[in-house]
């Protein structure tokens, strides 16, 4: 448990970056029309397909579960029992327990104002303002790119939510054999990629990839299984993010897998943490700088 904070702090920070950087490029080949289909034909059947996975995401407001905790990063591993807990655009909260004795040792919070992490053992914090910090804000960071990661659903960068009228800026590759289809869009120089199961168009794998013009490259894989019923929509129980970053000519990996017990949609818990005057709050933009260059 002694570096649990420094191996979050590490999770988190590559994370951030893997969703949101600006400093990205990658080039796609150009995919050709299936048959002889003519264009109009090929993006009427592509934005249906689109219209399929959109519709998809699940209605719940609240998503509440028990859950197990694994995170790797580089030769430190954390492994423990935890509570994952998230309000529709309000928060996205990961809570860390002390196995056995079930006491919480840490919370991962993220809203759309600020990031917080609470390390229960050495009584301190970190909170950072998206628009104040440094590494959050160079690397365009917005909270509601990861609440799409985490509930399983489509996303463009800087946006809110993704509307119907948003749905044409989607590629589709129909063509594909097998039964994946993948659905991309390339915003700016960074590009997305979500594998989607051809016969029900859930979301299976997001990934992003990009290589910065000094050939450093990251990518986040995010892998969903497990899917269950939560209203009428499935959601997946079980979520694996691995990220890797080439930052500065050093490789970095994290590997985080959460393993949900069964799903509430429980409204009745508070969406902000109360932190004790007698925790010491750490800088975080030193924390990012310090963890960034290990």
């Amino acid at each position: 448990m002694k570096n649990y904070l420094k191996i979050l702090m590490l999770c988190t920070s590559l994370l951030l970056a893997s969703c949101g950087t600006k400093k990205a490029m990658i080039k796609e080949g150009d995919r050709k029309q299936a048959g002889a289909l003519s264009n109009d034909s090929s993006e009427n059947q592509s934005l249906s397909y689109v219209q399929k996975v959109y519709d998809q995401q699940v209605y719940a407001q609240n998503i509440v579960s028990d859950m197990s905790f694994r995170a790797t990063a580089g030769d430190k591993t954390v492994s423990v029992p935890g509570a994952l807990r998230m309000r529709r655009d309000k928060v996205i909260r990961l809570q860390l327990f002390i196995p056995i004795i079930g006491s919480e040792v840490g919370r991962l919070e993220f809203t759309p104002d600020y990031v917080l992490v609470v390390d229960r053992i050495h009584k301190q914090y970190i909170k950072g303002d998206y628009n104040q910090l440094d590494f959050l804000r160079e690397n365009g960071l917005n909270f509601y790119s990861l609440q799409a990661l985490f509930w399983n659903q489509l996303l463009i960068p800087g946006a809110v939510h993704v509307g119907e009228g948003d749905l044409s800026k989607f590629k589709v590759s129909l063509d594909e054999m097998g039964e994946k289809i993948p659905v991309s869009l390339k915003n700016k120089n960074i590009l997305y990629r979500w594998d989607t199961n051809r016969s029900n168009a859930r979301i299976e794998k997001t990934e992003v990839v990009y290589e910065s013009p000094k050939r450093d490259t990251s990518k986040l894989i995010w892998n969903y299984s497990g899917f269950k019923s939560l209203g009428s929509k499935m959601f997946p129980l079980s979520q694996e993010f691995s990220f890797t970053t080439h930052a500065n000519g050093k490789e970095k990996n994290a590997t985080v897998r959460i393993e949900m017990d069964d799903i509430r949609t429980t409204s009745d818990w508070d969406t902000e943490t109360t932190i004790s005057p007698k925790y010491k709050q750490v800088d975080a933009k030193d924390i990012f700088d310090k963890l960034l260059n290990m």
